[in-house]
């Protein structure tokens, strides 16, 4: 028997062939900006710091003294550096012309020091060294007293910091302090910040007094007040921090030796002993003792 044809079959599939896409040419060239493209980033200018040895003179200081606080309160901090760089001249060469208007000169150099451009920053420290060495005591007038203090204390911060070539400018500035500067008025100065809560603030303070007292002469500690300075050496005797430690030890000696000056050699110790115990609390003057070799 032949089969017929179902009529409700399911109907052959043919599958067609996917037809090709056409290719799209992609472009592999950079698309090149325009030098004046508004969206390029500006390359950081590179500052160039200059020691006081090859600093030049001004070419008419008279004239540029004139706009001098102007450009350090520039917008521009590239400026302000060359600005801090004229300072230095006019400290080395024509200190005459900045001393009318040092005090508004260490007031803005205190606020570039402030500045978080590390570039600024170091030329301000710079620039505070070449003033220490022009214009020493003329700092303690009256009339810029109050800004130096706030320079001591940014020079103090700066020398705390964690940023190297700027920690090691700012302990630069602070040695050249000590040495174009008057002990005694200085000494005033730093025996607020010895006993500064910023522990690393306090050790160079620590640092500079101690070279203070090293520099002074018998006279000197004495007007000061040996009690005055065998105190501070307690107080910085177990500090944290060796820096603060070994100023101590320095002050702590500095002072035996001014005490046994006069003293016949088998008195000595028990002269120091005895300065000690009068003028410390018994810890205090024991730990005094143990640090200072007699």
């Amino acid at each position: 028997m032949a089969l017929r044809p179902i009529d409700n079959a399911l109907p052959t599939i043919t599958q067609e062939r996917p037809k090709k896409q056409p290719k799209i040419a992609l472009s592999t060239q950079k698309p090149q900006h325009s030098s004046n493209d508004e969206n390029q980033i500006p390359l950081e200018p590179t500052i160039d710091y200059i020691s006081s040895d090859n600093l030049k003179p001004m070419s008419d200081p008279e004239a540029q003294i004139q706009s001098l606080i102007e450009d350090l309160d520039s917008k521009n901090w590239v400026k302000v550096c060359e600005s801090l760089n004229d300072v230095r001249r006019f400290a080395l060469f024509n200190s005459s012309l900045l001393l009318p208007i040092l005090d508004k000169i260490v007031l803005v150099v205190v606020k570039a020091m402030k500045n978080p451009r590390s570039a600024l920053c170091k030329t301000s420290i710079m620039a505070a060294s070449d003033i220490f060495n022009a214009f020493g005591d003329k700092l303690f007038d009256p009339s810029i007293s109050e800004a130096f203090d706030g320079l001591l204390l940014q020079l103090l911060l700066k020398s705390s910091q964690d940023k190297k070539f700027v920690c090691e400018e700012a302990d630069r500035a602070l040695g050249s302090m000590v040495e174009s500067m008057t002990p005694l008025p200085l000494l005033q100065k730093l025996r607020l910040s010895v006993s500064h809560k910023n522990l690393r603030i306090r050790a160079k303070a620590a640092v500079s007094l101690s070279k203070c007292v090293s520099k002074m002469g018998i006279e000197e500690m004495e007007e000061f007040g040996m009690e005055k300075l065998i105190e501070v050496a307690a107080d910085l005797v177990n500090d944290r921090l060796p820096e603060a430690r070994d100023a101590a030890r320095s002050i702590a000696t500095s002072v035996y030796e001014a005490i046994i000056k006069d003293v016949e050699e088998e008195q000595k110790m028990e002269v120091w002993q005895s300065f000690c115990h009068s003028k410390l609390t018994l810890i205090n003057a024991l730990s005094i003792l143990k640090i200072v070799k007699l």
